[in-house]
């Protein structure tokens, strides 16, 4: 047993965590490289969720949620990255907002919360996924069951926080620090974009990079961890 003396030097015992990597045994260092969350184009999928007419004037930062998921969408297309797109309960909420950019998108109805049962043929005919880049709404609801029905899977997820919102910043900061216990990672659009292109010599850089899309400094990013809430 680790014993603590009057100046807080506790006895050393070896563990995972202080083994370098090379005395790592073969599963910890499976978990390590899995607990890394790189993301790479042809093991990742864009999820769009519920990004509907019904939910424009009551979803906090709505207007920005979407641009920057219209962003994400565009540059998976340029970066062939496959997207999915659900609406829930279509009826009654509407269909998704043309802003999304989403034309060529067959969306998928559903009334579970999760996006995953109505997705679930999709994702068993990609056995080289391995990430999930999640935008959409509401973040306590949608958002999170997705992501624990991913994780669950053994799908990394990442969420997007400036393209996800709810209808209340309380229920938004909530769910985001929610699903980052249960393991998903958070990731603004930028920073996983950069993940995507990796070299600024990739080919597709300049069109990724599109001046025209303000994407820095809105109030959606500025407060993901709770900034500036009144």
């Amino acid at each position: 047993m680790p014993t603590l003396d009057g100046n807080c030097r506790m006895c050393w015992t070896p563990s995972l965590l202080s083994l370098p990597p090379a005395c790592l045994p073969l599963e910890g260092m499976a978990a390590a490289r899995t607990s890394l969350g790189r993301v790479l184009p042809g093991s990742s999928i864009l999820f769009l969720c519920d990004m509907q007419e019904r939910f424009r004037h009551s979803i906090v930062y709505f207007p920005q949620i979407v641009s920057v998921a219209a962003r994400m969408l565009r540059v998976a297309r340029l970066l062939q990255v496959p997207a999915l797109l659900t609406e829930q309960y279509p009826q009654g909420l509407g269909p998704t907002v043309p802003e999304l950019g989403a034309e060529g998108l067959q969306p998928v109805s559903k009334t579970c919360f999760s996006m995953v049962p109505t997705l679930q043929r999709e994702l068993d005919s990609r056995p080289q996924l391995q990430s999930v880049l999640l935008c959409g709404i509401e973040a306590q609801v949608c958002i999170l069951h997705t992501t624990l029905d991913l994780l669950e899977r053994g799908l990394q997820v990442h969420i997007v926080v400036d393209a996800c919102s709810s209808r209340s910043q309380v229920d938004r900061l909530t769910a985001l620090a929610r699903m980052r216990q249960s393991g998903a990672f958070l990731s603004t659009s930028e920073g996983l974009i950069m993940q995507l292109v990796r070299d600024a010599a990739h080919p597709k850089f300049r069109e990724v990079m599109d001046p025209g899309v303000p994407l820095l400094g809105h109030p959606a990013q500025e407060n993901v961890y709770g900034r500036g809430v009144g």
